[in-house]
């Protein structure tokens, strides 16, 4: 993250803000104060702040990760160097208004999904921003949801391209329990009912079932109790799935619901930086 944070830095900087430079002396002193505009959960400012720190920016005070912010909120004091400042004041923006977005869109669906069944865990996926997936998870697990994996060697996810390429559902589970360490845990994506009987027979740690409609995951979820298979499992289900379709889904008896929306159509909250 930090490399990332730098590199985000140099990309705003280019080869200096020739602005700032060239308006502000270079020792002036200055006091700020970041404001929000919205209503949402914050995330991010643990970062912003030791952002503003490597830059020998004094904190004064702020919000935590996790607050529940309103319009006008005063989330992070500062002062120091003003063209440090002004230096940082986008790249921090913008990062913290996204994960911001992205918390406060996760906080809000597993709102509704714990009203409607509280057994059920909401879990990110890995459509997130390019370069952004680490602080994509972390406002997902601020905003009260699961990330997920957080990166492809967390654990074994077999998807419907590596079924094609091996050739079944049963042939992908046996390939992934030779060739895995018995420490990760295997998780397989189908698309029907015998597919996931199939996965259950054959060692699955994790069932995900992909694009079924609430109708269709019903039935198979009842297929797996007539065969006694529902408790040797964790079911997920995912594909299509919104914050205004989730609760079609949230009362079935499965166990994790994840969604792509949470991440790759969070609208970012509005913050702003003003020098006082």
């Amino acid at each position: 993250m930090d490399e990332i944070i730098e590199y985000m830095l140099r990309e705003d900087e280019g080869f200096g803000d020739i602005t700032s430079n060239a308006l502000i002396p270079e020792n002036k002193v200055f006091y700020a104060k970041l404001i929000s505009k919205d209503d949402g959960i914050l995330a991010g400012i643990e970062i912003i702040k030791e952002m503003f720190l490597e830059y020998g920016i004094e904190i004064i005070s702020s919000k935590d990760d996790g607050d529940a912010i309103k319009k006008g909120d005063i989330l992070l004091e500062i002062e120091g160097n003003a063209r440090r400042i002004l230096l940082l004041e986008r790249t921090a923006l913008n990062l913290l208004m996204r994960m911001s977005g992205v918390a406060t869109v996760t906080n809000r669906i597993v709102a509704k999904v714990n009203d409607a069944n509280p057994k059920v865990r909401v879990a990110g996926t890995r459509k997130t921003a390019p370069a952004l997936q680490k602080f994509d998870k972390l406002a997902i697990a601020i905003g009260g949801g699961d990330p997920h994996r957080n990166a492809l060697d967390d654990m074994v996810l077999i998807k419907d391209n590596h079924i094609a390429v091996v050739g079944s559902v049963k042939d992908a589970l046996l390939l992934a329990k030779e060739n895995v360490s018995f420490s990760k845990k295997i998780e397989i994506e189908v698309e029907s009912v015998e597919d996931a009987l199939i996965a259950c027979e054959n060692g699955a740690d994790i069932v995900m079932l992909d694009n079924m409609s609430p109708e269709e995951a019903q039935s198979t979820l009842n297929a797996l109790k007539e065969k006694g298979l529902r408790e040797n499992v964790l079911i997920e289900i995912s594909g299509g799935i919104t914050e205004d379709n989730i609760l079609d889904y949230a009362p079935l008896d499965v166990d994790i619901i994840s969604l792509g929306s949470i991440t790759h159509q969070a609208s970012s909250l509005n913050f702003s930086l003003d020098m006082d």
